[in-house]
């Protein structure tokens, strides 16, 4: 029991700073890139919109976009409540944009306001039924809420506009492994063997195939990426998706690691980065519910 509480004080410990008493991993020397920084440009159109917004002869539908685009600025930049606050005022303005609904659907879901995120993206596809993202999003939200039949049916309607896409196939994968983990694996078979494959993602699939080692992959994102850019979004994706498998075999220390990897490179617009955060609250959550189930039993 002794051990079981260290275990659960160590994760806690790490997640702010590190745990000197965790063992030296095949974590502790990770590739990483240098993490995104706010671009000039992006400072510049943040104050160009900034005395736009000073100005008192614009109307409530071009105040909407503006306030649409100040928030998707801020949000590119890590500025999430800033973003929120901006979005909220675009849809106060003009109650009609999907496309905010998707996106406040996607901050709820980050904050586990499931309920309401569903809320929000059912708007977006009442408004648009054929919105790009908010049938993927809802079915990851759904994932997350743990309704797994549910999302099931969006990820799989979603997955069969485009099977040449990776990330839908990993997403199905995930809930696969919810839903039915004794096939899981052959449903990402066939699914990996029927598509074209050229997309860099795929090479996650194989290593969830077995196919490629977490070394191979990680050896592969250092060596082939272009530029830093190219590095830090492949690396953001690779260690969360790592994390994912980890945390699924509840080999928390390793996920918790990994969770923080795909953190650290501040690629704030890929959902890997938004729901990694996510994730380390669901992972403290599970392993003190099995601390004191541990505790109970004894």
């Amino acid at each position: 029991m002794i051990a079981n509480r260290l275990k659960i004080a160590c994760i806690a410990v790490m997640m702010l700073a590190g745990c000197s008493s965790a063992p030296q991993s095949k974590w502790a020397h990770p590739p990483m890139a240098v993490p995104f920084q706010p671009t000039i440009q992006q400072q510049i159109q943040l104050a160009r919109i900034d005395q736009l917004l000073k100005r008192s002869d614009l109307d409530n539908n071009t105040l909407a976009q503006v306030y649409y685009e100040r928030g998707l600025l801020h949000d590119s930049i890590g500025l999430r409540d800033l973003a929120r606050l901006d979005f909220n005022q675009s849809l106060s303005l003009k109650p009609d944009q999907p496309d905010v609904f998707n996106i406040l659907g996607v901050y709820f879901t980050q904050s586990a306001h499931f309920d309401a995120a569903y809320e929000a993206f059912d708007s977006t596809l009442e408004l648009n039924l054929r919105h790009p993202f908010a049938q993927r999003n809802r079915g990851i939200a759904l994932y997350y809420g743990g309704r797994y039949d549910l999302a099931h049916e969006d990820l799989v309607a979603h997955y069969q506009q485009n099977v040449n896409d990776p990330y839908r196939v990993i997403w199905l994968y995930l809930v696969d492994l919810e839903r039915t983990p004794d096939t899981a694996q052959d449903r990402l078979k066939q699914r990996y063997e029927v598509a074209e494959k050229q997309e860099w993602g795929w090479e996650i699939v194989r290593l969830y195939l077995g196919e490629l080692s977490e070394s191979e992959l990680l050896n592969r994102i250092a060596n082939e990426s272009e530029d830093n850019d190219i590095l830090a979004e492949r690396l953001t994706e690779a260690y969360f998706y790592l994390g994912k498998i980890y945390h699924h075999n509840r080999d928390y220390q390793s996920a918790l690691m990994l969770y923080k990897l795909a953190l650290s490179g501040n690629v704030y617009e890929f959902v890997e980065h938004r729901f990694s955060l996510l994730e380390l609250s669901r992972l403290m959550a599970e392993a003190k519910r099995e601390q004191e189930t541990e505790q109970s039993d004894s």
